[in-house]
C-alpha cells in the first residue's frame, strides 16, 4: 500500500480516484486528485450488515466528489439533493455477450439434465431475494424447474426453500452465464420489496432479454420504470400474480421475428456500455479541463494489443524512442494469441489453439527477444468413419479411408492421380479439392467441415480457402512443415508482456478508441480493429465468421492422442477440439480441453473469402490510402487472414516503410531505420 501511494503521489498526469464505497475513501484520502468520482451503484448502508461508519464516510465523500454517478433512475433522485452534479447511468449490457445465448451454445453439465420448463435467477442470493415467494410459487407449480444460479451472500443457507423443483447451482464466472441462460424459458427476477432493493436497478434485467429470455419481476421501482411496459417483462407482486405472469410469458412467441422480441432490440439499442463510457468520459474531462489540465500528448496511438499492434507499438518506441499509448478495448493484451492458466493449472488458449510455425529467420529473430521457445510440432487428426485419420491427407490416411496399403510416394501419387476428377475452370473450393483427392475425401473430410467453418458449401468459397490445405503422398504427419516450429516457452501472453514493457509505451485496457480519441491528443495513429468500422460501415459490414469455445477440465491425464482433433461431419457442432497439455508440455493429472463452435455473430475471426467481400473491402481500402496520419495494419485492418508469424512480417515491413516515408518527409531527422530490425 505504501508504494502504491508514493507513485499515485509522485503522479504526473492527471490523477482521477474512483469509487465504488465510500468505505474506501480512509485508505485514499490523502491522495489528492484532479477529479473525484463518487460511482454509487447502490444505497449501501440499507443493506444488511451495513459498517457503521459508512453513512457519515458518504457524506465526506460527497463534499469531496467532483461527480457523483448513479446505478438508477430512484438512486439519482435520493443523491441529486445531495450533490451539485449527479448523474443517473441506469444499468447497460455487453449485448454480444449474452446473445450466445441464443444460437448453438453447450449447456453446462449441472443443468442439461433438468426437467424444463425452466425458469432461471442469476445472481447474489442474499436478503434482496423473497424467498418466500420463489418457495410458494415452486410449490404452486411442482412441474416447472427453478434454477438459482449464484453464491449465497449474508443469509444462512440453511434459511434457503428447498424442494424436489429448486436447484441450487452456485457461482458462475460471467463467461459462463450465456451457457446457463441458454437453457431456461423464463428468466426471474423475485427480489423483496425492502430497504435493500428501494434504489436498485438490476444489471440482469437487459441481460436476460439480450439473451432472448422473457422476465418475471416483483415490482422492483427501477425495472418497473425502465422495462414494465415491454411485453416481454411481466411484474408481478405475490405468488399467485407471480405464477400467473411466468405462464403468460411461457406462451410468447420464441420466433426471432415475435413483437416482443423487436420492442427487447430497441431498448437495447440504447443500453450500450460504451455509450455509458462515453459519456462517463465526457463528465470527467470537463471536470479536468475547467481546472485548466490539458488533455494526455503521445507521439502515437495504437488500436489493438495483438500482434499488429503490439510489434509496431515496440518499434515506435524502442527503435524512434516515441511515446507511445496501445489502446485494446478487450481486457487484456496479445489478441487472440492471449492464454492463461486455467483452474486446473492448465496452460490454455482463449481464443483457440494458436501454433507458431515460420520460414523466416528474420521473423524467429525478432520474437526471441521476447521469449525462449519450446519445440513443438503440431498433429491434427480428423474423426472419419469412426476413425481418427491425419490431416492433411498423407499415405496413412489414404490407406485408412480406402483399406489399401500403399507404401511408397510413387504408390501414393498414382493412386491419388485415379481418384481425382479432372475439373476444367477451378474457380471454388469443391473445384480445388475434388480436382486433387477426388469426391470421396472432398465429401468425408473437407465439405462438412467448410460448411460449419464458414456457413457456406464449398461450392460458394473463393479457391484460395483449399488451395492452401497440401496433400502429401509420404507419411509425414505433422500439420506444418515449417522449418522453425515452437511455442513461447512461457507463453504467448508472457511474450507479449515483454514486447511492450518499453518505459515509452502505456498500455490502456477496456478501453475503446472511439471513446478515447476524444480525450488524448496525438501525432500518428496506427489502427488495427476492423477497417470497415474505422469507417463507420460506411459501404456496409465486411463479412466475418466467428467463433465460440466450450473449455472443460477432465480428470484424466490425457484425453486426445494429438493436440487438435477434427470433426467434419455435420451431425457434429463443433469442428475441432483441442487438448492444451500436448502444445504446452506441462505435466498435470488432469487435463484442459477446448470446443470450437463457428458462428455467424461475435468478434471476427475470419475474412469470408468470396469475390463480392473482396470488391468491398476494396472501396475502404481506397478511404484508408487517404487517411492522413493513419498507418493501417493486421488481419482486421487489411481484411485478410494471415497466420501470426505473418502478421509480424507485415507489422515489422510496415513499420519500415512508415520510417522511410518519415525520412522522406524530414531528410535527416530519422536515422534509427538503419538499425531496426529486418524482417516481413
Amino acid at each position: 500500500e505504501a508504494l502504491l501511494l508514493a507513485e499515485l503521489r509522485n503522479c504526473r498526469r492527471p490523477l482521477i480516484k474512483w469509487f465504488y464505497t465510500p468505505m474506501a475513501l480512509p485508505f485514499a484520502r490523502e491522495v489528492k486528485a484532479d477529479c473525484t468520482v463518487y460511482d454509487c451503484m447502490d444505497e449501501l448502508a440499507n443493506f444488511e450488515m451495513a459498517p457503521a461508519a459508512l453513512v457519515d464516510l458518504e457524506k465526506e465523500l460527497l463534499k469531496e466528489a467532483d461527480l457523483v454517478f448513479t446505478g438508477g433512475h430512484s438512486l439519482y433522485e435520493a443523491k441529486a439533493r445531495l450533490h451539485p452534479r449527479v448523474r443517473a447511468f441506469p444499468s447497460s449490457v455487453d449485448v454480444d455477450h449474452f446473445l450466445q445465448a441464443r444460437g448453438p451454445i453447450t449447456e453446462p453439465a449441472d443443468q442439461a439434465d433438468l426437467a424444463g420448463p425452466r425458469l432461471g435467477y442469476v445472481g447474489v442470493i442474499d436478503e434482496r431475494l423473497d424467498l418466500d415467494l420463489l418457495k410458494k410459487v415452486a410449490a404452486a407449480r411442482p412441474d416447472w424447474t427453478f434454477v438459482m444460479v449464484g453464491p449465497v451472500v449474508k443469509i444462512d443457507p440453511a434459511t434457503l426453500p428447498t424442494a424436489a423443483n429448486i436447484h441450487y447451482l452456485g457461482g458462475k464466472s460471467y463467461q459462463e452465464l450465456p451457457a446457463y441462460l441458454s437453457g431456461w424459458d423464463v428468466a426471474l427476477m423475485p427480489f423483496a420489496i425492502n430497504a435493500a432493493t428501494k434504489f436498485i436497478s438490476p444489471t440482469k434485467t437487459p441481460e436476460y432479454l439480450a439473451a432472448g429470455r422473457p422476465v418475471v419481476s416483483t415490482p422492483v421501482t427501477d425495472v418497473v420504470r425502465q422495462y414494465g411496459s415491454l411485453e416481454g417483462v411481466g411484474i408481478a407482486s405475490t405468488s399467485d400474480e407471480f405464477v400467473s405472469a411466468c405462464e403468460q410469458m411461457l406462451k410468447l412467441d420464441r420466433s426471432s421475428r415475435a413483437p416482443w422480441r423487436s420492442e427487447v432490440e430497441l431498448a437495447l439499442s440504447q443500453m450500450s456500455w460504451a455509450n455509458v463510457v462515453r459519456e462517463m468520459s465526457e463528465l470527467v474531462h470537463s471536470v479536468l479541463r475547467a481546472k485548466g489540465l490539458s488533455d494526455l500528448y503521445f507521439d502515437y496511438v495504437v488500436v489493438g494489443a495483438g500482434f499488429a499492434g503490439s510489434v509496431m507499438a515496440e518499434r515506435l518506441a524502442a527503435d524512434l524512442d516515441k511515446k507511445v499509448l496501445v489502446l485494446d478495448r478487450r481486457p487484456h493484451i496479445a489478441g487472440n494469441a492471449y492464454d492463461h492458466l486455467d483452474d486446473a493449472g492448465i496452460m490454455v488458449h482463449k481464443y483457440g489453439p494458436h501454433i507458431f510455425h515460420t520460414n523466416s529467420q528474420d521473423i524467429v529473430d525478432y520474437l526471441s527477444r521476447f521469449t525462449s521457445w519450446r519445440p513443438y510440432e503440431h498433429r491434427v487428426l480428423a474423426s472419419v468413419d469412426g476413425k481418427q485419420v491425419p490431416v492433411p491427407i498423407n499415405r496413412t490416411t489414404l490407406n485408412a479411408l480406402y483399406n489399401v496399403r500403399l507404401e511408397s510416394d510413387d504408390q501414393a501419387e498414382a493412386f491419388l492421380r485415379d481418384v481425382a476428377e479432372p475439373v476444367a475452370d477451378i474457380r471454388s473450393s469443391e473445384d480445388v479439392v475434388v480436382s486433387q483427392v477426388g469426391r470421396k475425401l472432398y465429401e468425408k473430410l473437407f465439405r462438412g467441415y467448410t460448411r460449419k467453418q464458414w456457413g457456406l458449401d464449398p461450392s460458394q468459397l473463393d479457391k484460395s480457402v483449399t488451395a492452401r490445405i497440401p496433400t502429401r503422398t509420404n507419411d509425414d504427419d505433422r500439420y506444418f512443415t515449417d522449418k522453425f516450429q515452437a511455442m513461447p516457452a512461457e507463453g504467448y501472453t508472457k511474450m507479449f508482456e515483454k514486447i511492450l514493457s518499453h518505459e515509452n509505451i502505456t498500455v490502456a485496457l477496456g478501453v475503446d478508441y472511439r471513446i478515447a480519441r476524444d480525450f488524448v491528443s496525438f501525432g500518428h495513429l496506427v489502427y488495427t480493429g476492423p477497417i470497415d468500422e474505422f469507417f463507420d460501415h460506411c459501404y456496409g459490414k465486411l463479412p466475418y465468421r466467428s467463433l465460440t469455445f466450450k473449455h472443460e477440465t477432465l480428470p484424466t491425464e490425457f484425453a486426445q492422442a494429438v493436440g487438435t482433433v477434427n470433426y467434419p461431419d455435420e451431425a457434429v457442432p463443433h469442428t475441432r477440439v483441442t487438448e492444451f497439455k500436448h502444445l504446452t508440455g506441462q505435466n498435470a493429472p488432469s487435463t484442459s480441453i477446448m470446443y470450437e463452435y463457428p458462428s455467424a455473430e461475435g468478434d471476427p475471426f475470419y475474412p469470408i473469402p468470396r469475390a463480392e467481400n473482396a470488391s468491398l473491402y476494396k472501396r475502404y481500402e481506397a478511404l484508408a490510402l487517404g487517411a492522413p496520419n493513419v498507418t493501417f495494419v493486421g488481419r482486421l485492418a487489411t481484411y485478410r487472414y494471415y497466420n501470426m508469424d505473418q502478421v509480424v512480417g507485415q507489422a515489422l515491413a510496415t513499420y519500415r516503410r512508415h520510417v522511410a516515408k518519415l525520412s522522406e518527409a524530414v531528410p535527416g531527422r530519422v536515422t534509427a531505420v538503419e538499425h531496426s530490425t529486418a524482417g516481413g
